[in-house]
């Protein structure tokens, strides 16, 4: 048993034993399945926290020929997959733990030339006079191995992208050790399989792919691999049931991404909740929201408005393809969204191409973010929200308006003030204390002869009307609910809720005048 080249199983034996453990050892089956393939590559990336390395520490445990985990692997999921013992602790695995050889910036300069150091000499040990070293350093000793024993190996190398975070301005320390990972892995008759994970996806040169022999599963295409890095909802619900925590307060804390269709929980953020039985916001153990802060205040192309926008609730339209895969090449507000999504920052719906903020946890490490100058009176306009809210419900529409205008002076340096899409997002964040009592606001909701602008429909089990909002601009308040009337924009939801009200908006540029007109919806029996 080594510490690099087939180590044991002490880290998946820890995980195993721990208070909280959730099985994904489906995931060895799907490795089974492409070892020794042309699809035997494999790069997964995840935000941090997501469970890529207890994924990583299981895979070597099952492969490595250092240790025996039969115990370990009784019972799970991995034991269904019909190769299971065919492989079970038959191969040489390589582990490399990026990070542990990083742990000080000076150490870039050194990286590859440690890694090779350390490894070949673990395999002399284990291979004594099966090679020869030579100026091509490890590869050259692998395929030596391969053609004396016939023996290949698998390479499970975590935090692979440990470079790119570290020595960010590194360009040559980069390519050095791009160029290591490219002569080690491919086009290699030694390689059964390499399974490589990091936050970041493999970095790209233009639209190539610098390492392109790898299958890539990411935040913004996770492919089939969605389920076994994350919580499921089931499984989290399996969790608070065993745990006699309320699913719904966990539910609505910690869902939010998308991925491939499901909704996948931080793992961290729930085993944390499981653990101490109090919903609040872990992301800080994590990630700082200076990080974060340091991203949304490169307002490129009015990303701050975005921002804006998603803390209301809205989603926000992203390109990710242009997206180089590191931390410093940002030309676009799409390459900064797009690095906020691997980040863990922004959810991704992938068949919509749309960015937005997961869940309450995340939204905390964005109010903390712009929680600073230079934000011009945001957090101030977010807490009229609840007083605002208030008064929709007492049919106050003056007060509302008043209200609206303040928010709007408060922001007008971040919302340029222009067109009725700005209107709605100073709405949306005028009603930012709605999710309390509401749903996710819809926009552009089909419904009786047209589309209503914002919907907000109250949670299960939450005494608040549904309202109605139409949003005009330079006309009048009375034309916008005259419209909610005339176009039977309430009809459609009258059969999923209780009361409805009916919300008219305009703005007059001119006169730059708010207005706002409230009534109760006649429901027709």
């Amino acid at each position: 048993m080594g510490i690099y080249v087939n180590p044991g199983n002490t880290a998946f034996k820890e995980a195993v034993n721990s208070m909280i453990y959730v099985d994904k050892t489906g995931l060895v089956s799907c490795m089974n399945r492409v070892m020794n393939t042309r699809e035997k590559n494999v790069c997964v990336s995840r935000p941090r926290r997501f469970g890529k390395s207890m994924a990583a520490d299981m895979l070597s445990a099952y492969y490595s020929k250092g240790c025996d985990s039969s115990e370990l692997f009784a019972g799970r999921k991995a034991k269904k997959d019909e190769a299971f013992k065919t492989h079970l602790n038959q191969h040489n695995v390589i582990r490399l733990d990026i990070q542990r050889f990083l742990f000080d910036e000076s150490h870039i300069d050194i990286l590859v030339d440690r890694i090779q150091e350390v490894v070949i000499k673990e395999l002399q040990f284990i291979y004594d006079g099966c090679f020869h070293m030579d100026q091509y350093g490890l590869p050259s000793v692998l395929e030596q191995i391969y053609a004396n024993t016939g023996e290949g190996f698998v390479f499970v190398i975590d935090e692979w992208d440990c470079v790119f975070r570290l020595a960010k301005e590194r360009e040559d320390c980069q390519q050095k050790y791009l160029n290591f990972l490219r002569g080690l892995l491919k086009g290699s008759d030694y390689v059964e399989l390499a399974y490589m994970t990091g936050i970041l996806p493999i970095k790209k040169y233009g639209d190539h792919s610098a390492i392109n022999i790898f299958d890539e599963y990411s935040m913004i295409d996770s492919a089939g691999l969605s389920e076994y890095f994350g919580f499921t909802e089931k499984e989290v619900a399996d969790l608070c049931s065993e745990n006699h925590v309320e699913f719904s307060e966990v539910q609505k804390w910690y869902d939010g991404y998308l991925l491939s269709g499901m909704h996948i929980y931080n793992p961290k953020s729930v085993v944390d909740v499981m653990r101490r039985r109090k919903i609040k916001s872990y992301w800080t153990g994590t990630e700082t929201y200076e990080a974060l802060k340091i991203y949304i205040d490169k307002n490129f192309d009015g990303l701050k408005e975005s921002v804006v926008e998603m803390l209301g609730n809205r989603r926000c339209k992203i390109n990710t393809r242009k997206f180089q895969n590191d931390m410093t090449t940002f030309k676009t507000k799409d390459d900064v969204l797009t690095l906020l999504i691997h980040l863990g920052y922004l959810a991704y719906d992938e068949e919509e191409e749309e960015a937005f903020i997961p869940n309450r946890e995340i939204e905390q490490e964005f109010l903390n973010a712009v929680d600073e100058p230079g934000w011009d009176g945001l957090i101030q306009a977010l807490n009229r929200s609840e007083e605002l809210l208030n008064r929709t419900w007492e049919l106050d529409g003056k007060a509302v308006a008043d209200g609206i205008a303040l928010i709007h002076n408060e922001t007008a340096s971040i919302l340029k003030y222009n067109d009725e899409n700005s209107l709605t997002c100073t709405v949306l964040m005028s009603y930012y204390s709605a999710k309390t009592y509401y749903l996710n606001p819809v926009l552009e909701l089909p419904s009786g002869k047209g589309f209503a602008d914002v919907v907000y429909l109250p949670r299960q089990n939450v005494d608040r009307p549904a309202l109605v909002v139409e949003l005009k601009w330079d006309k009048s308040a009375e034309g916008a609910v005259r419209q909610i009337k005339d176009k039977e924009y309430a009809a459609w939801i009258q059969q999923y809720t209780g009361d409805i009200l009916l919300v008219g908006i305009n703005y007059d540029k001119e006169k730059k005048v708010h207005e706002c007109i409230i009534e109760k919806c006649v429901k027709v029996r």
